[in-house]
């Protein structure tokens, strides 16, 4: 399937990620609600084919750049015990394939967390292309994905009573992208 049948305005070339316009955040089960996070400083590209197939992206996220709002659960995030940012100061993302499938896209590729490399795909929603003020070609997607923390070696946990936990194994990661034409 040709970019032009999916997004005709999507030209073909790199287009870089605008941290400044742009956001990855995850959730976590901590406790009995929800904790939602994100990370402030991340890079990457997406490189748009003419073949949707052969389309694809990178992403670089400093793992020290976490904020939950709570200084002292990041600095016990960023722990060998947890993220271990000493050891793995980024997680990276890298495409294998692109795909379309019943009307919806989806981003496959390797996400490596604290030196662990696995499969994931992502859904993506392309967001269309529009002229900044600044003079520059931006384009827009939003994707997700849900991982379970432990397949990365994330095996921290605090016992409740009963049978809780303090975390929960699901990890929902969303990303917001604006992404400028090279």
């Amino acid at each position: 399937m040709s970019i032009a049948a999916v997004a005709p305005e999507l030209t073909a070339g790199t287009w870089n990620i605008d941290p400044a316009h742009s956001e990855v955040t995850f959730v976590i089960r901590h406790l009995m609600t929800k904790v939602r996070g994100t990370f402030t400083d991340f890079s990457g590209s997406v490189q748009i084919a003419e073949e949707l197939g052969e389309s694809g992206a990178t992403a670089e996220i400093k793992v020290a750049s976490l904020d939950t709002r709570n200084p002292d659960r990041d600095a016990h995030v960023r722990t060998a015990e947890v993220l271990d940012v000493e050891n793995h100061p980024t997680i990276t993302f890298v495409t294998r394939g692109v795909r379309a499938e019943g009307g919806e896209h989806f981003l496959d590729g390797d996400l490596t967390i604290k030196g662990v490399t696995r499969p994931v795909s992502l859904s993506v929603e392309f967001n269309g292309v529009a002229e900044d003020p600044w003079g520059g070609t931006r384009a827009g997607f939003s994707a997700g994905t849900t991982i379970n923390r432990k397949d990365w070696g994330i095996e921290f946990n605090v016992p409740l009573k009963g049978d809780k936990a303090l975390l929960g194994d699901k990890v929902d990661l969303q990303l917001e992208v604006q992404a400028v034409r090279a």
